[in-house]
């Protein structure tokens, strides 16, 4: 699979993360999670974090378009996916399973970021 595609294809899987998270997320977090989102405080921690997510797609994208900033691109998936999963897998040891939209979250933030260090290898 090519750097650009890798970059496209987690960039088009991480947006509707970003918007579940910000957009409404004393609806969708609640619904999805399992947890109520309730005030101004955690409502702004939730569009935080879909700004963090949607600022990663801009620049994923821009990888994929821009040759110049592709490699820096794909260590930033590598680091950003593999980041998020090493959280999970010391949460689901200290804390026990989380719910089943968590676990796919986990598995696809593994297989992103093998998919990125592949690339890196690849590419020396």
């Amino acid at each position: 699979m090519s750097d650009r595609l890798i970059l496209i294809l987690a960039a088009i899987g991480l947006v509707p993360i970003a918007f579940s998270y910000g957009i409404a997320p004393s609806k969708t977090v609640t619904y999805l999670l399992g947890f109520p989102v309730e005030g101004t405080n955690q409502t702004h921690v939730f569009r935080a974090i879909m700004g963090l997510y949607l600022a990663n797609v801009l620049f994923w994208l821009s990888g994929a378009f821009i040759e110049a900033v592709r490699r820096p691109a794909v260590w930033s998936l590598f680091i950003f996916m593999w980041g998020l999963a090493a959280g999970r897998i010391i949460s689901i040891v200290v804390d026990g399973m989380p719910n089943f939209v968590l676990i796919f979250y986990l598995c696809a933030e593994i297989a992103f970021g093998a998919l990125a260090l592949v690339a890196i290898r690849k590419n020396g």
